[in-house]
């Protein structure tokens, strides 16, 4: 149970900020950009709902705690002592990617096949879906690049990768199922 009694602690005035097994870290750490930018994202996704309804609000409220599940699990480093630790760290599980991937499975489903690269926009749903891609992957860049120098849990790069494709079919969806994407045309303005 978390409890958040006073907002401000002053204990990151020198720039540091605390990881959450409790070590401190400056504020732009490379774990911190990782999860900070899932945390970024998870703001942008509140800002999609407010055009989305039924099944894709459903689907984005899913994709938001489990952007808190992804920060929860990029801010805890030293996976190799989670066995140890007082309380089970909480790590991203293949079932959230897993469950990604039926979805767009299902959204897929709905769309022609792609004949041209898209461009971000049409619906207000469509544009705010397609920011939320961008800032996914990268997040996802990243946390592959802090899996370079630190160990990280695999499933979280997973799901960070199937995110922003999530986002980009969802976006489609969004565009009256594809039908009003926005088509990119090579060299139109040459």
């Amino acid at each position: 149970m978390v409890v958040l009694n006073k907002i401000y602690t002053k204990t990151g005035d020198a720039g540091e900020t605390a990881l959450g097994n409790g070590a401190r870290v400056a504020k732009h750490a490379l774990r911190v950009s990782a999860y900070g930018t899932s945390d970024e994202l998870n703001c942008f996704v509140g800002v999609a709902r407010l055009h989305a309804t039924g099944d894709m609000d459903l689907q984005l409220s899913r994709i938001q705690n489990d952007l808190f599940d992804l920060g929860a699990d990029l801010c805890r480093p030293d996976m190799e002592q989670d066995a140890e630790a007082e309380y089970p760290p909480l790590r991203m599980a293949p079932q959230q990617f897993e469950r990604l991937e039926a979805e767009i499975d299902r959204m897929n489903d709905i769309l022609e096949p792609l004949r041209s690269f898209i461009l971000p926009g049409g619906a207000a749903l469509a544009a705010h879906l397609h920011v939320c891609r961008t800032v996914a992957r990268r997040a996802e860049r990243l946390a592959v690049e802090l899996a370079t120098v630190e160990a990280i849990n695999p499933s979280a790069v997973t799901y960070l990768n199937r995110l922003s494709d999530w986002f980009f079919v969802a976006a489609r969806i969004a565009n009256n199922d594809g039908k009003d994407d926005v088509l990119w045309v090579p060299g139109a303005n040459r």
